[in-house]
């Protein structure tokens, strides 16, 4: 039976969503427009809907809503957004547990998969922190720094030449290989949010030395002739301290070698953290290959770093944004304002995301 309530919500809220885009004149008002249409389209008794995926709620997509709910300055939906989190996800050790398939019991016991998902806990700390800075309560930042210490003790492994983020608390650290070898996901470090977080940290070096095994690892992950990073790599660090080197990197037995639906965020990140476009080499070294990719038209959605076979489906509405994204914060081609898709019911949750997190990168970056 339909959800008669939930279509007149709907309804509504799109309503004001187009309201907003006639009246409002704020720079920030086509995102706000953007985030009702999300927020009545994917939002739902305080969980974020995953429409492509069986409809379940996972950490990331937490994480995401609150950001989105703070930059739209709607403190009631962030608030219900986090009690929801912190109730139905959080774990005993301050993580929390990566997926939620809806049940009938509508509680912690429709989680179906306890392991957490880093990406999460980044993303849930950089909104508690933004939460605070802009109303000011306190226990959002209280909230904020104990995911920090909880991420900190469980997730980020240090080596001798680097400090690496572990994609999971379990299941990435390679046993054939002594656990020396553990498989990585680059898209988890969202580079603006490590700056962020370690300021609230007691331990601030750590994250910035996250950061910079984050830039140096992708720096030599241009895998195939694409030179394009992967959803997943396999990093085998360094044990010793000859030439100083990281460690090494391959694509054998990964979880994905494509660059894809995962590493399409990293571009994005990476354009996102001003730290990292002010060093032009830099920025146009690892910035290039995806301007050459998108340069495909249509440009493909995925590719296969192995065999370089490419997807015979072109890039999502999602996909495009982080394009769009990218291009506005270090093209060099000057920005006549930026024509965003639009956020309805014809898209999924993980494309509306895309967009929304797109706007918000150039939003954040707006002189």
């Amino acid at each position: 039976m339909v959800n008669m309530h939930r279509v007149i919500k709907v309804a509504l809220l799109l309503g004001i969503a187009f309201w907003v885009v006639s009246c409002s004149t704020e720079d920030n008002s086509e995102f706000t427009s953007q985030y009702i249409a999300y927020k009545a389209l994917f939002i739902d008794g305080g969980r974020v809907i995953d429409t492509g995926n069986d409809n379940v709620s996972h950490s990331e997509g937490q994480g995401y809503g609150m950001l989105f709910a703070v930059a739209a300055d709607d403190k009631d939906t962030f608030d219900v957004l986090w009690h929801w989190t912190k109730r139905t996800l959080m774990r005993d050790d301050g993580l929390f547990s990566w997926r939620y398939r809806p049940c009938a019991d509508n509680s912690a016991s429709c989680i179906d998969d306890p392991n957490n998902a880093s990406d999460g806990e980044i993303l849930i700390a950089w909104a508690l922190l933004r939460a605070n800075e802009k109303w000011g309560t306190g226990a959002y930042l209280e909230n904020a720094r104990n995911i920090v210490s909880a991420v900190e003790q469980k997730l980020l492994v240090t080596n001798k030449n680097s400090v690496v983020l572990l994609p999971g608390e379990y299941g990435f650290l390679d046993e054939h290989t002594g656990g020396n070898s553990v498989q990585l996901n680059l898209s988890y470090w969202v580079f603006p949010a490590i700056t962020d977080l370690a300021s609230i940290s007691t331990t601030p070096s750590l994250w910035e030395q996250l950061y910079q095994s984050g830039i140096t690892l992708l720096s030599r992950m241009q895998f195939s002739s694409y030179q394009l990073p992967s959803d997943w790599v396999r990093f085998t660090p360094n044990t010793t301290d000859e030439d100083n080197k990281i460690g090494t990197l391959s694509l054998d037995n990964v979880i994905s070698p494509e660059f894809g639906f995962n590493a399409i965020r990293i571009p994005l990140q990476l354009a996102w953290s001003p730290r990292f476009r002010d060093d032009a080499i830099l920025t146009e070294k690892l910035i290039a290959p995806y301007f050459a990719w998108w340069a495909m038209t249509p440009t493909p959605a995925t590719v296969n770093l192995l065999s370089e076979e490419t997807a015979e489906y072109e890039m999502s509405k999602g996909m495009q944004s982080v394009k769009l994204a990218v291009n506005s914060l270090v093209g060099t081609e000057e920005q006549h304002g930026t024509n965003w898709p639009t956020i309805n019911r014809n898209m999924d949750y993980y494309s509306a995301s895309l967009t929304l997190l797109s706007m918000l990168a150039v939003l954040d970056n707006a002189s």
